[in-house]
C-alpha cells in the first residue's frame, strides 16, 4: 500500500531486530531530527518487543506485518544478506523507501534489479555503508586534489577483526555469508570513493572455513582505468585493524581506524615526506547518523521532487561494487587450510 504521507518528519520502520540495528542505525536514526522510528518487526516476538522497549516504538511480529502497516514511509533493512533482495524489492513494491544494510544483495543481478526497480517507482533505495558520509575522507579527498601528496599512485587498505562466535550469521553460507561481502565490501567502496568506478579485478585470493564453507580472509589487486593500482585485505581471522594508505608521487596519506571509528573519536590523518611529517586532526563525527540523516533526507527531496535527484549516481557506484564483489569471489585463488583449491 502506497503511503500518502507526503509532510512531517519521516516515518520509519525497521526490518529486523540486528545488532548492527540495536548498536548503531537505530541510536542514529534517533539522532535525525526529521525522523521518527514507528516500528520494529522480528520473527521473533521477545526480541521485537525488546527494542520495542528501548526504542520507545511499536513492536511488530513478523516481516509481513510490517508491510501491512499504512503508517510508515521508509523502511530500515537488517535481516541476513541472503534475504535482502526479496525482502527490499517487496518493500519497494508497497511504495516504501529503503535503506538497507550492505551488501544490498549477494549478486550484482539482484542489485541491478532493486536499483531499476526503485527508479521506476520513484523511491530511495540507499546502502547503508555509514563510512563515506564521514568528513575524514572528503578531507583526504580534499588533500589529494590539491596536490598535497603529488599524483597519487596507489592504495593499500584493509579491514580485519578478530574471529566471531560460532553462531554469528557471517559464517552461514545459506545465508550470504562471508568476510567478502562483510568486511572486503569496506576497502573496495574505498577503492571507488577516490578512484571512481573504472577499476578491475587484476588478482585475488580468498581463505575458506571448510566447516562453515565461507570465506573468512582475502586479499585483492586492482587496477585503475587511469594507471593507479589497489591491493586491499580483509577478514574475521585477524586483530583489529581498518586503515589506509595513499601514496602518491611525493609523499603518503595514512588513515587507521578508518572504517569504524567511534562517534567521540578525533580522527587523525598523518603525511609523510622525504624529510617531513604532519598530522592533522579533524573534529569527531558520528558517521552512522550522518549515514541516516542523507537518507531521511533524499527521502524529503524525494518528496517535493516527486523521485530521487541522486539516485543515478549513487546507483552507478552501488552496481560496480557489487561487480567487483562478484569479481573477486569469481576469480579468486581458494585457500584452505593452507592448501589451495
Amino acid at each position: 500500500m502506497d503511503s500518502p504521507h507526503q509532510s512531517g518528519p519521516v516515518r520509519i520502520g525497521v526490518l529486523g531486530a540486528s545488532s548492527i540495528a540495536w548498536r548503531r542505525t537505530l541510536p542514529a536514526l534517533r539522532e535525525v531530527p526529521d525522523s521518527t522510528v514507528v516500528a520494529v518487526a522480528s520473527r521473533e516476538k521477545d526480541k521485537a518487543e525488546r527494542f520495542a522497549a528501548r526504542f520507545d516504538c511499536a513492536a511488530v511480529h513478523g516481516y509481513e506485518a510490517l508491510l501491512e502497516r499504512d503508517d510508515i514511509d521508509a523502511v530500515y533493512v537488517s535481516v541476513p544478506n541472503s534475504l535482502h533482495h526479496q525482502w527490499v524489492h517487496r518493500l519497494l513494491m508497497c511504495g516504501k523507501h529503503v535503506l538497507a544494510e550492505k551488501p544490498l544483495t549477494t549478486r550484482p543481478a539482484d542489485t541491478a534489479a532493486l536499483v531499476e526497480l526503485a527508479a521506476h517507482r520513484r523511491l530511495v533505495l540507499r546502502e547503508n555503508i555509514a563510512f563515506v558520509h564521514h568528513g575524514l575522507h572528503r578531507r583526504v579527498a580534499e588533500l589529494v586534489g590539491a596536490g598535497r601528496i603529488g599524483r597519487l599512485r596507489h592504495i593499500d587498505a584493509a579491514f580485519c577483526f578478530p574471529p566471531l562466535p560460532e553462531t554469528d550469521v557471517r559464517y552461514r553460507a545459506d545465508l550470504g555469508g562471508g568476510a567478502l561481502l562483510d568486511a572486503g565490501l569496506y576497502p573496495v567502496r574505498l577503492a571507488q570513493y577516490f578512484l571512481g568506478n573504472e577499476l578491475t579485478v587484476a588478482g585475488a585470493v580468498l581463505r575458506e572455513d571448510p566447516a562453515a564453507g565461507v570465506d573468512v580472509a582475502g586479499s585483492a589487486v586492482l587496477a585503475a582505468a587511469t594507471g593507479e593500482t589497489v591491493t586491499l585485505s580483509f577478514g574475521f581471522e585477524h586483530s583489529y585493524g581498518a586503515s589506509y594508505t595513499l601514496w602518491g608521487s611525493s609523499g603518503r596519506l595514512s588513515v587507521d581506524r578508518a572504517f569504524t571509528p567511534p562517534p567521540t573519536m578525533a580522527p587523525l590523518i598523518r603525511i609523510d615526506e622525504q624529510d617531513h611529517a604532519e598530522e592533522i586532526t579533524l573534529p569527531a563525527e558520528h558517521q552512522f547518523a550522518r549515514s541516516a540523516e542523507s537518507f531521511v533526507k533524499a527521502v524529503s527531496r524525494s518528496r517535493s521532487s516527486g523521485s530521487d535527484p541522486d539516485h543515478d549516481a549513487w546507483a552507478a557506484t552501488a552496481l560496480r561494487t557489487a561487480e567487483l564483489l562478484d569479481r573477486i569471489a569469481t576469480t579468486a585463488h581458494r585457500v584452505v587450510a593452507g592448501k589451495q583449491v
